[in-house]
């Protein structure tokens, strides 16, 4: 399969993943896909189950890639390999619970559904991280911002460094509305729509060149 035909099969199962992942899991040492002659990657079924199993042990247990390249050589030489509890409930039938990024969730809920006690949801809103409405609540991305503050922290970075990270995103989505905000302003409905469309396009585009940015700044690092 084509990288491009890889990622289709992968996205129903994890919407957010993009090429560049893909590439960046090759340079890691977790898929060696073969090469045409022209120079394009091939992938074969077993490189999609091993970019399956990486991208669901980062997903679902945030372990960094150092313990899953360990654990799918061990699983190349036949070797029994315990995997990480993951941080998700599952309920309602088996069906794994995660709250809609419009819901409002209180503290409580964001502790139920990613295992941390309530003094660790309670420690990420006092670093300023998370910011809850005047009824106490927080926003049904909370969940996800928790589960990333706990694995940080377990790799020895406290919530209080992360009060920088959320200032950045202000900043971006100040800039975003600034270009949707013509659209976001006229009356039809659909120039609504287009304007949340773009917000959303503009959104995942400062995602992925943060991510390449930070990566090129660790790579100098090394």
């Amino acid at each position: 399969m084509s990288i491009g035909a890889v990622l289709a099969v992968l996205q129903p199962e994890f919407p957010t993943v993009r090429v560049s992942k893909l590439r960046f899991l090759e340079e890691q040492g977790l898929v060696n896909p073969s090469r045409t002659g022209s120079g394009y990657r091939m992938y074969s079924q077993a490189d999609v189950e091993r970019l399956r199993f990486a991208l669901a042990a980062q997903r679902d247990s945030f372990l960094p890639l150092r313990v899953i390249r360990e654990q799918l050589a061990d699983l190349d030489a036949g070797r029994p390999v315990e995997l990480a509890p993951g941080t998700r409930v599952v309920a309602r039938d088996g069906e794994l619970v995660t709250p809609r990024a419009s819901a409002r969730v209180s503290a409580g809920e964001i502790a139920d559904l990613t295992g941390a006690s309530l003094a660790e949801v309670e420690a990420i809103a006092e670093a300023g991280v998370l910011v809850p409405d005047a009824r106490g609540r927080y926003p049904g991305r909370a969940v996800q911002v928790v589960q990333a503050a706990r694995a940080l922290a377990r790799h020895g970075i406290p919530p209080r460094h992360l009060r920088t990270v959320r200032t950045a995103a202000e900043r971006e989505a100040d800039v975003i509305d600034q270009v949707v905000a013509p659209e976001r302003a006229q009356r039809s409905g659909a120039a609504r729509e287009r304007s949340a469309a773009k917000a959303g396009e503009l959104a995942e585009l400062y995602a992925t060149l943060h991510a390449e940015l930070l990566r090129a700044a660790v790579d100098e690092l090394r």
